[in-house]
């Protein structure tokens, strides 16, 4: 995923847990309209998992610690 940063994976996981907290208080409600009810859904639980589920990934990723711990460091010695 070229050119997305670590604090932007950041940002982007900590948009979709917000997501998520405000679609488990009130996922959908009901409007009166002039021919009876209507239920509206305000967004699919399934896809802020699954958003979640990507972004924790790509913040892993770009951790250097998910690298392995240490960074290797290579020397070319010159003959």
């Amino acid at each position: 995923m070229a050119g997305i940063t670590l604090e932007q994976a950041q940002a982007q996981l900590a948009t979709w847990i917000a997501a998520s907290t405000a679609v488990a208080a009130s996922q959908s409600y009901e409007i009166e309209t002039g021919n009876g009810r209507r239920k509206l859904q305000r967004a699919d639980a399934a896809e802020i998992r699954q958003m979640i589920e990507f972004w924790d990934a790509q913040v892993k990723t770009l951790t250097p610690a998910a690298a392995g711990g240490r960074r290797r460091t290579r020397y070319i010695v010159p003959e």
